[in-house]
């Protein structure tokens, strides 16, 4: 903890704001962790029951397969099912209206993406901006030296200032990694959402 806060001292201003960006990092993925868990978008037991129901005639027993599941692959499920039931609408407008739906769903699941990749774009940046301002103080140093110059002068405001660069470079690392593991798992379930819908509009009881 004292090696931390020597670092932040050392760093100055530009680490502590690496320091609240790498909580925001923090916040956001475990935010976006407990929101997929909550949501269950992992889940695809009932997918399997659904389909089974449907392709048999059975729509009813294929909205009761859906009931229990938050996840918004069901809810995609649900609203293809509910709206091939609505006989005024033309192929066309139901294939425009559950694509809507499900573009949508998928949008709320990547709020919050958006801050975590601008964060992986801009933290390395802070940190050769730290670099760049503790080389300055660094030089200022050794010309204020004059003839009394020694290479620790030198040397330690060299490493002082690679300090935010390291910081940046770890804070963006992480980041980068956290955007792209949770944009990749909603990739996943748009196409098993994708997969479902071609079954649920192209079988299924006549409309």
């Amino acid at each position: 903890m004292s090696q931390t806060l020597e670092w932040l001292r050392l760093g100055g201003p530009t680490m502590v704001v690496l320091l609240l960006l790498s909580v925001a990092t923090v916040t956001i993925v475990l935010v976006k962790l407990w929101e997929f868990w909550d949501q269950r978008i992992w889940d695809q037991r009932f997918v399997a029951r659904v389909l089974d129901s449907w392709q048999r005639g059975y729509a009813d027993q294929a909205l009761a397969a859906i009931a229990a599941s938050p996840s918004p692959l069901a809810e995609v499920m649900r609203e293809a099912i509910t709206l091939r039931a609505d006989r005024n609408l033309g192929d066309a407008a139901l294939r425009e209206r559950i694509e809507s739906f499900a573009a949508q769903r998928l949008d709320n699941l990547r709020g919050l993406l958006r801050p975590l990749e601008v964060i992986s774009q801009l933290a390395p940046l802070l940190g050769l901006l730290g670099t760049v301002l503790g080389m300055i103080q660094a030089f200022q140093k050794l010309q204020a030296a004059g003839d009394r110059v020694s290479p620790a002068i030198l040397s330690g405001g060299l490493w002082e200032a690679l300090l935010t660069t390291a910081g940046g470079l770890a804070i963006a690392i992480a980041a980068l990694t956290a955007y792209n593991f949770l944009e990749r798992q909603i990739e996943r379930l748009q196409l098993r959402m994708e997969s479902a819908l071609t079954v649920l509009l192209t079988t299924g009881p006549a409309r």
